[in-house]
């Protein structure tokens, strides 16, 4: 399972490796650099968020970018009319403009590198999965920076769709989860990381920590249920004379299932 982690990081160094001589001087960031620069910027941004009180839910972009790149559909209808050097330029267009968007990430331009992300998304070829999902998990994180955590949950989602075992963005997307109130989905996905890497530790904190959190909302929507569900049954029942106290409910303790016992005069 751990050998999945590992290929992780072959990979996304490879995707860094295969234009090393064009762009080791005006860059010596390796992808692997690249993801942990990501992580604890993105990591500071959610602490940010926590103190503030800011889940993130309502959070927009503070200045307009460009972050809406072609559909797959509108990709692919272009590259029919690309030749095979064609696409094999666009790819590799794509991995330096993915380089420019992680400096301009580094240095402190979010907003810049979702748009240069967003271009890179334009050209990368369709069939190059792996590549498309370090992009989107890449300006995934640049999104967190600029608050705008709902858009960054999205191409979250989008990055694992095309490789769903991308821990880094698992974890990033169970984070975002998790600030945004939302500790169902964030579990699941914390799940999922166990599974594909048991050694990680967030992972295997948050599994412990969350179903206590869930289980307390959950029965916090049970009594307010309850309780609403009486209200409306005393309103249909006044005009007879009767409330719901006049009926009383008793579980079975063998099967859970409910009986309703009507008593004229309750005490």
């Amino acid at each position: 399972m751990a050998g999945n982690t590992n290929s992780d990081d072959e990979f996304q160094d490879a995707i860094g490796e295969e234009i090393t001589e064009k762009e080791a001087t005006s860059t010596q960031l390796s992808e692997k650099d690249v993801d942990e620069i990501v992580e604890k910027q993105s990591q500071l941004a959610l602490d940010d968020e926590a103190e503030q009180g800011a889940a993130g839910g309502d959070s927009i972009l503070k200045t307009p970018v460009v972050d809406t790149e072609l559909t797959i559909e509108e990709l692919r209808e272009r590259e029919k009319e690309l030749s095979a050097e064609q696409l094999a330029e666009n790819k590799e267009k794509a991995d330096i403009l993915k380089l420019d968007g992680n400096e301009m990430f580094k240095n402190g331009d979010p907003e810049g590198a979702v748009t240069i992300y967003t271009e890179a998304l334009d050209i990368c070829p369709s069939d190059s999965t792996k590549e498309r999902a370090v992009l989107y998990g890449n300006r995934a994180a640049a999104k967190i920076k600029l608050e705008a955590n709902k858009a960054a949950i999205d191409d979250c989602t989008k990055a694992l769709e095309l490789w769903p075992e991308y821990v880094r963005v698992l974890l990033r997307r169970a984070k975002l989860y998790e600030q945004d109130d939302k500790p169902d989905e964030a579990l699941e996905d914390y799940k999922k990381v166990s599974e594909i890497d048991p050694g990680q530790t967030d992972a295997r904190e948050a599994q412990v920590r969350l179903p206590p959190i869930i289980n307390e909302r959950n029965e916090k929507l049970k009594t307010e249920m309850l309780s609403s569900l009486k209200d409306l049954g005393n309103m249909i029942l006044k005009p007879f004379g009767l409330s719901t106290q006049n009926f009383q409910m008793q579980q079975d303790p063998n099967t859970g299932s409910y009986s309703i016992n009507f008593n004229q005069k309750p005490s």
